[in-house]
């Protein structure tokens, strides 16, 4: 969609994906005139289309529950979520703190049980003996990305707002009334605020727009689609390893896999190394007695955090209109609706979130 030269708009944000397009929506429909700038020819050709697409109150540590507990509701009433269930395993001499686990996250109100040995591989076939214990979470859900990403960029779009694709931002200059920008294929526009949810290029964004950067850093993550014998059952969860070095979960017969990698990146396109995927597949086989019989996909993204490693919503101290809404690291599908409602009401003044923005602003950097 294209848009005349020197068109006017309230809010400008940098990035279409889900945090982008998720935020427009929710801003367009107060009537404010919104500019989305994507620098692909799609959105969503980055993190959001490389999503392991599930959504688990446990993931991202207790400073990222309280947003994925309150996008709940809105993912369930969209009818973007579908049952699963999170399994996080643990081996023998792990038991401490795999009931650390479990406690921390009862506490926070999250339905989360202890399973011994048989009960975990009652729901794990083929489950090796040294894993002796788990935690379910049986309200863990898979995640309709595709759909929840266009349904956002959809509703954006009838509230107003525009869509500018190959929109590289090249420049950015503010003359304490706003913004003039200008884009690497020479279209320009004015906006009074410039939101910056670039996600693993937010702090080159800062950096064009005069603003310091916060230090978010991206990581690459590697995802491999297997074929396995025997092939996994829709009844199997999502199984998470207490250490963090891997996660599976079942997609239409095949195995989704994951060495729960990190690898730090520049931002870019990311690609899969056959050693991430090679490492997935040696700690599948420690888990489970399966045969990889086939690696059919790989894929890679990457996952953006703030030092920290909890999102960045907020102005930013230099410069009050420019906003952050960044470093959402792998949750910010699983937290869309908590964090473009968060993000909302800070831009308009309205508030409403149920959930505190003050451990999510800038300020902390400070």
């Amino acid at each position: 969609m294209t848009c005349a030269v020197d068109t006017r708009f309230d809010f400008a944000i940098v990035g279409a994906g889900m945090a982008g397009a998720s935020l427009a929506a929710a801003l367009a429909p107060s009537g404010a005139r919104v500019l989305m700038l994507e620098a692909e020819e799609a959105p969503g050709y980055h993190a959001t289309g490389r999503s392991a697409a599930f959504w688990t109150e446990s993931y991202g540590g207790p400073g990222v529950q309280p947003l994925t507990t309150a996008s709940g509701p809105a993912l369930r009433a969209g009818g973007y979520l579908g049952s699963r269930g999170a399994l996080t395993i643990a081996r023998a001499g792990q038991e401490r703190e795999l009931a650390a686990f479990t406690d921390r996250y009862a506490a926070l109100g999250i339905r989360i049980a202890a399973l011994d040995r048989a009960a975990v591989a009652a729901l794990v076939p083929g489950l090796r003996p040294d894993w002796t214990a788990g935690a379910l979470e049986p309200d863990c859900c898979d995640i309709d990305v595709a759909r929840l990403h266009q349904d956002y960029l959809a509703g954006a779009r009838r509230a107003g707002a525009a869509l500018w694709t190959r929109a590289r931002l090249a420049r950015a200059a503010s003359d304490g009334a706003g913004w003039s920008l200008t884009t690497a294929d020479g279209r320009t526009a004015r906006a009074g605020l410039l939101v910056n949810a670039a996600g693993a290029w937010a702090d080159e964004v800062a950096l064009l727009a005069g603003v310091a950067p916060l230090g978010i850093r991206p990581y690459r993550r590697t995802v491999a689609q297997v074929r396995t014998a025997p092939a996994p059952t829709d009844a199997l969860p999502l199984v998470l390893d207490l250490a963090e070095r891997f996660y599976f979960k079942p997609q239409a017969g095949r195995l989704w896999l994951s060495p729960h990698d990190e690898t730090p990146s520049i931002p870019c396109d990311a690609a899969p190394e056959e050693f991430d995927v090679a490492a997935a597949i040696d700690r599948l086989g420690q888990v489970v007695d399966w045969t990889v019989e086939r690696v059919e996909q790989r894929w890679a993204g990457l996952r953006s955090f703030a030092p920290d490693r909890l999102p960045v919503y907020g102005p930013a101290l230099q410069n009050p209109r420019f906003f952050w809404f960044a470093g959402q690291g792998g949750f910010g599908i699983q937290t869309a609706p908590a964090a473009a409602a968060l993000g909302a009401g800070l831009l308009l003044g309205s508030g409403g979130s149920p959930v505190d923005p003050a451990a999510y602003s800038p300020a902390r950097f400070a």
